[in-house]
């Protein structure tokens, strides 16, 4: 099966997009078809064996419409889209409506001066009597009119030849209604011109004065102008819905400067290949994603990840498209290009978003495929009616022609997809990527929440949490030792102790006669000691006396961490503890989703002890652990056949089995394919409360939804029986065309309006969250209960200092303080506030103003006091 988008033009209304939805369906071959009129596209699968592009044309062709293939894969390469319909439909809607009124006015004017004197004392000037009042001037009257409407009704013949044609094929649509009551106005007032000469040539004054005074040029002209006036604003407001794609396109380049042959030259993006060797200088963005073969750079990552602050890239770092080289010159090697890059991946993940259909919006296409059919019989059934209760023949025909521009499917047609458009675009913006809007509209449905702990509610990768040195070792020389030992092991902890030492500026002791115990730790030599560092078991072993440390050791499993003992000869010089790190909103997104009724299930494979731990911290109610990947779908199953509908958080590769069988898949991590291609929806900044404003959006898109149908069909129910005349007999009260024509224009403006409020959806990342993402590095998440077993510091805190710091002006600055303190030799606790221009650092040793004065002049800031 291939997937193919359409470009479909000639859509009004939801009358419209069924008919055309319909056809194709009916084409052999085609599957899963969805049109939405926002967009005026067509998405759909179709078997290349049994049917072909031009047939699925011809089918749309023969429905009345037009079709053709939408280049999306070659326009979002070069992240520039084919065209802009939006734009070139307002702006030929503008011309029409201008010229529209130019005309519009005079005839309005003739028509209703004497009206205009009466109400409103307006003084008429003498020539304008002189040439149209009387029944003598009848004529004259009359025949203006028709020659001033005449520019408007071709001006805005799209509805007449597109209404009358779908009447015509059996299929009626909202430009029927308005094409018909609009020629059905002309029509008349065409006849009274006859009836008039009739008159003037039998000498008939009380006929020439009684259709003078029932014309109906001006309805026919107003009708079609109010219904542009409507268009235009409809227009309009649903442009503002295709922003969030433009700006995703707008953060793609449009070209690239390419090192072929030794030679630098600028191609556009387009051109691009795999293998291809890109130079990037400072302040330009990223046209592909590749690796960095040489340079060194900080890049600006936030509009893909999220996270403010630039992050540093050398040799063999990956970088992702559309992000900005902040500082550096990095030459790499492009690896995905074009429509496989990250950035063109978003953007076609929120087009298909905007252009899918919910399950809620097929309740609105059946509507809208019997509502003007009825509508016109509607409307000959009440002309009828009057007509045998002995009104005139002008009161039946304004009666018909005011229920059929009333009534309005468009408004109907624009109640899902306009929401689906904002409510996606609006995620999209805060990296939350909703591939359709049957998961929006799934989401909101959702009562159980399962998510994976590595990467989802924690980071992901171990970190050093605790050190614990024996009473003949200091904390610098047990990191020595420690670092040493783990310099030549490939164990996943080795890279946590590694990193931890070089955080603290402490060099790896030489060891000699390294030898990996698997499954136990790992053993080496220096001046002429034998040094272990591994588990229980491996001191086991070596008979090394674990008594004095066994309560420690307990505290530290019990919180989830991994302890890594180290010993010299035959006893323990210190304990390092390890642990994979909740994420810094882990708890509130998890406290969020149980307020809003929501179960939480964390689904691992970790082992039992660690994954309660975890259960504990977060608050989560349940926890299943020891679960291998393949058999996470399982669990899935499991909850759905006791009729919960069940989302699931992961990280798109271990995962992606349970995503995928789950209702709703959220896939936690910038863009990676398994995730793109098993999960409903992408969190691109990696943080749970984007999960909770991903369901949170979907409830609020689904309700406005509602509210858009509710009001459509309320707007129909209640006009269409008073455009009939119901309350005519008991009250007096009739419409007229013009004020039924101005009704129905401002029916679709106010359902677009409606949706457009969605815009202003706020997310859960407050203010508190993005400071956490500030201050990650200043305020490391790690266990709770480990702050009463971890840190057992042989030396106690001897010397707080306030430091007041100049240069800083952002977050960047902020963190390049930070670190750069808390290297130095001694320091134990650094908070750097960015506002006060200030760092209060406390130390385990004296530390000379003039070292704190170097730290910060290297990091390229002023120490003042």
């Amino acid at each position: 099966m291939k997937k193919e988008k359409f470009t479909i033009t000639g859509m009004t209304c939801s009358a419209c997009s069924a008919r055309v939805e319909k056809a194709v369906s009916k084409v052999d071959g085609t599957k899963d078809v969805s049109v939405n009129l926002l967009t005026n596209s067509m998405q759909l699968e179709y078997d290349e064996s049994k049917t072909n592009v031009p047939a699925i044309i011809a089918a749309v062709v023969e429905a009345g419409y037009g079709a053709s293939v939408k280049g999306a894969e070659r326009a979002k390469a070069a992240a520039l889209p084919e065209e802009d319909p939006v734009r070139k439909n307002i702006a030929e809607m503008k011309h029409r409506l201008i010229w529209s009124i130019i005309f519009l006015m005079p005839t309005l004017y003739i028509s209703m001066h004497g009206l205009f004197q009466k109400l409103f004392g307006l003084p008429v000037p003498q020539l304008i009597s002189q040439v149209f009042d009387g029944p003598e001037n009848a004529i004259t009257f009359a025949f203006s009119q028709f020659l001033l409407v005449l520019p408007i009704m071709y001006l805005n013949r799209r509805y007449y030849i597109a209404g009358f044609r779908n009447l015509l094929h059996g299929a009626p649509n909202m430009d029927s209604l308005v094409g018909m009551g609009s020629m059905a106005a002309a029509l008349f007032g065409a006849f009274a011109i006859f009836r008039m000469g009739w008159g003037f040539g039998h000498n008939d004054w009380a006929l020439v004065t009684e259709y003078s005074t029932n014309l109906y040029f001006e309805s026919a002209g107003m009708i079609v102008t109010l219904i542009t006036v409507g268009k235009y604003l409809e227009a309009r407001a649903k442009g503002q819905t295709s922003k969030a794609l433009e700006k995703l396109m707008d953060l793609a380049p449009k070209q690239a400067a390419v090192v072929r042959g030794g030679v630098e030259q600028v191609v556009p993006v387009e051109q691009l290949a795999v293998g291809d060797e890109i130079v990037v200088r400072p302040g330009e963005r990223i046209p592909a994603d590749g690796v960095v073969l040489s340079g060194t750079t900080s890049i600006d990552e936030s509009a893909i990840t999220g996270e403010p602050i630039p992050v540093e890239k050398q040799q063999g770092d990956k970088v992702t498209s559309a992000t900005i080289n902040k500082q550096g010159f990095i030459h790499f090697r492009a690896e995905r290009v074009g429509a496989d890059s990250t950035i063109s991946q978003i953007i076609r993940l929120v087009d298909e978003a905007s252009a899918s259909k919910a399950p809620i919006a097929r309740m609105a296409d059946k509507i809208a495929g019997v509502f003007v059919p009825a509508v016109i019989t509607v409307a000959v059934l009440a002309g009828a009616a009057w007509l045998a209760m002995g009104a005139s023949v002008e009161f039946a025909f304004s009666i018909a022609i005011c229920i059929l521009v009333i009534s309005c499917p468009c408004s109907l047609g624009l109640a899902t997809p306009v929401a689906i458009m904002v409510g996606t675009g609006k995620g999209a913006e805060n990296g939350i990527l909703i591939k359709s809007g049957e998961a929006l509209e799934i989401a909101q449905s959702v009562d159980t929440v399962v998510m994976d702990k590595t990467g989802t509610i924690t980071e992901g990768r171990p970190e050093v949490t605790s050190v614990l040195a024996a009473d003949a070792f200091s904390e610098q020389k047990l990191l020595a030792i420690a670092a040493g030992l783990e310099k030549g092991s490939e164990h996943p902890l080795a890279e946590a102790v590694m990193n931890y030492a070089e955080e603290k500026k402490i060099a790896a002791k030489a060891m000699t006669d390294f030898r990996a115990l698997f499954g136990r730790g790992v053993e080496a030599r220096a001046d002429g000691h034998v040094y272990y560092a591994g588990n229980a078991k491996l001191m086991a072993e070596q008979q090394i006396d674990l008594a004095s440390y066994e309560s420690h050791l307990g505290a530290l499993s019990d919180d989830g961490c991994t302890p890594l003992i180290f010993a010299e000869d035959n006893h323990v010089i210190g304990i390092l503890a390890a642990a994979d790190v909740e994420k810094a909103t882990s708890k509130e997104a998890i406290a969020r989703f149980r307020e809003m009724g929501i179960d939480v299930v964390m689904l691992t494979g970790d082992n039992e002890r660690t994954a309660e731990a975890i259960r504990r911290r977060m608050g989560i109610p349940k926890v299943i652990a020891g679960v291998l990947p393949e058999n996470k779908a399982e669990h899935i199953k499991k909850l759905q056949s006791e009729g919960h509908k069940v989302a699931m958080i992961g990280d798109g590769i271990n995962d992606a089995p349970a995503l995928a069988q789950a209702d709703l898949g959220m896939a936690i991590g910038a863009g990676t394919d398994v995730a793109i291609e098993s999960a409903d929806a992408v969190l691109m900044k990696s943080d749970l409360l984007d999960a909770v404003s991903a369901i949170r959006l979907s409830k609020a898109v689904l309700r406005n939804i509602k509210e858009n149908l509710f009001w459509a069909l309320i707007y129909n129910v209640i006009c269409i029986p008073v455009a009939a005349g119901i309350l005519y007999p008991a009250f007096g009260i009739k419409l007229s065309p013009v004020v039924g024509a101005a009704a129905m224009s401002m029916s679709s403006v106010c359902v677009v309006m409606n949706a457009l409020r969605l815009r202003f959806f706020k997310t859960d990342r407050g203010e508190a969250q993005e400071a956490a993402v500030v201050h990650k590095d200043a305020a490391p998440a790690v266990p709770a209960a480990a702050d009463h077993h971890s840190i057992k510091q042989k030396e106690e805190d001897t010397m707080e200092k306030t430091l007041t710091i100049k240069g800083m002006m952002c977050a960047h600055c902020q963190k390049h303080v930070h670190d750069a303190l808390a290297k130095m030799d001694g320091v134990t606790d650094v908070t750097v506030d960015l506002e006060g221009g200030k760092a209060d650092v406390k130390a385990s040793r004296e530390i000379p103003q003039e070292d704190f004065r170097k730290v910060i002049e290297e990091a390229g800031y002023e120490l003042v006091g």
